[in-house]
């Protein structure tokens, strides 16, 4: 059960259970942001480590003050044989704002080959799909070729706190020769792709004060200086109108590609295509740059909540208290994200007006940007693995989102870095009507045993 051919009739024959298995996966409600559903992450965790302990894996409980993570490890009895570890995730975004769903967030709907539900692609889909081709090897094979390890996170959605405290001391458990994040995406549906690295993050909450209480703004209008004018005041100087960040430092560190990596970059970008899925065109950022060169290899400075005031039907002619703002910036390889996060906050303090106060928070739990080597044993393999199931040759690139737990794995497995998954831009992870298609699910079980199965003939 080895080659494509073969790994794609094991999958159509044991798809009805592999199914099943997946849109039970779906309905746990393991939302970490929220300690409300703490029980429903226990009951998830639970459900992950019997099907593991069934396949034939060892495996733990790691407790942390939230969510628990689980280490799974399976020995191979192949000679000389690599060990691989692979990190996932299960626990999943808030659902917030229901009202646009169009289905219940933990009710799995199959439509036009879609499975709708929180998590589908983010991260239960590609899980499911790398505990399902484990599973199925064992079954048909009798065993792996390589060893695994396997860990997955219970609270990446809120930068995996626990588990990065546990890293150290779990360095020897961790010992790996090779490590794959299971939680990246390709650029089109028909376009194989090895992800090199994806951006840091830092990320903080502004609080501007004024007076102790809101204000009548007919009594006091002209007289108290309103916060949400502050606060736009103070957001409007971080960036020019050329999309360039202004904290002075903020660019320091950034380290440019050379020619011979830009040109191993899929960085052709579809403007039309973009306003035709997204209803935008792709103007943010810094102007002088391209599209992927801004979300892939340039840091960013966004924000992305601003609050305060009355917001609710009707009118209300108040000078509120408190205006609230949350910033993340996206960081690149070299950038450290508590230096980042220490410039824009000193910006933020110098450039507050008089008559208001500021606080910001920065937040624990970012993480550097990273880029690991096109020419690796691991990526190389998954390479091959894509290629083989699309039958066309793989491509790849970046990703401009964040997976802060990245720099502490590979530290502490010591192994070769490679990032891969199969989420598509239009998932809508992280929003209403998230959904995976039922055919990147078996592209991602086939990819993943194929890539096990490379592994397992090339030893040396």
């Amino acid at each position: 059960m080895n080659t494509i051919e073969q790994l794609s009739q094991t999958y159509d024959k044991k798809q009805p259970k592999l199914l099943e298995d997946y849109l039970t996966f779906l309905r746990f409600k393991s939302i970490s942001a929220d300690s409300e559903y703490r029980e429903e992450s226990q009951a998830c965790a639970d459900w992950l480590k019997a099907y593991l302990t069934q396949s034939g894996f060892q495996v733990e409980q790691w407790d942390t003050a939230g969510n628990p993570s689980l280490f799974a490890s399976y020995h191979s009895s192949a000679k000389n044989a690599p060990t691989l570890l692979l990190y996932t995730h299960y626990d999943v975004q808030p659902i917030d704002p229901i009202e646009l769903w169009e289905s219940p967030p933990f009710e799995p709907l199959i439509k036009e080959g879609l499975v709708y539900a929180r998590g589908a692609q983010d991260n239960k889909g590609q899980c499911f799909y790398t505990v399902a081709a484990l599973k199925s090897l064992i079954e048909e094979n009798g065993g792996l070729p390589i060893h695994i390890k396997l860990i997955i996170d219970g609270e990446e959605e809120i930068g995996s706190p626990g588990l990065t405290k546990l890293l150290q001391t779990k360095k020897e458990q961790l010992k790996a020769d090779y490590v794959t994040i299971v939680d990246l995406g390709i650029l089109g549906p028909d376009s194989p792709a090895v992800t090199l690295g994806c951006r840091g993050i830092i990320t903080m909450d502004v609080i501007v004060q004024g007076t102790r209480g809101d204000l009548h703004s007919g009594s006091h209008g002209g007289v108290a200086f309103n916060p949400i004018h502050a606060l736009i005041e103070i957001l409007s100087k971080l960036r020019d109108p050329q999309g360039k960040v202004l904290v002075p430092g903020f660019y320091d560190d950034v380290a440019e590609l050379s020619a011979d990596e830009r040109k191993l970059l899929a960085l052709e970008f579809d403007q039309a295509q973009y306003k035709k899925e997204f209803g935008s065109e792709a103007t943010g950022g810094e102007k002088q740059y391209t599209p992927f060169e801004r979300a892939w290899l340039r840091p960013t400075l966004e924000i992305n909540g601003i609050y305060g005031g009355y917001s609710g039907k009707g009118f209300k002619t108040v000078i509120p208290a408190v205006a609230n703002a949350k910033i993340s910036c996206r960081l690149v390889p070299n950038q450290v994200p508590s230096k980042i996060g220490q410039q824009v906050k000193q910006f933020i303090e110098k450039n507050t007006p008089s008559g208001v106060q500021v606080t910001v928070h920065v937040h624990e739990g970012g993480g550097p940007g990273i880029r690991t080597a096109p020419s690796s044993k691991i990526v190389q393999a998954f390479a091959t693995a894509y290629g083989e199931v699309f039958k066309k040759p793989c491509q790849f690139i970046l990703e401009g989102g964040s997976i802060p737990i990245t720099n502490g794995l590979r530290e502490a497995s010591g192994g070769e870095l490679a990032m891969m998954g199969f989420g598509l831009a239009t998932d809508q992870i992280h929003a209403p009507n998230e959904h995976f298609s039922l055919d990147r699910l078996k592209q991602g079980f086939l990819t993943m045993a194929r890539t096990i199965a490379l592994l397992g003939e090339n030893k040396s």
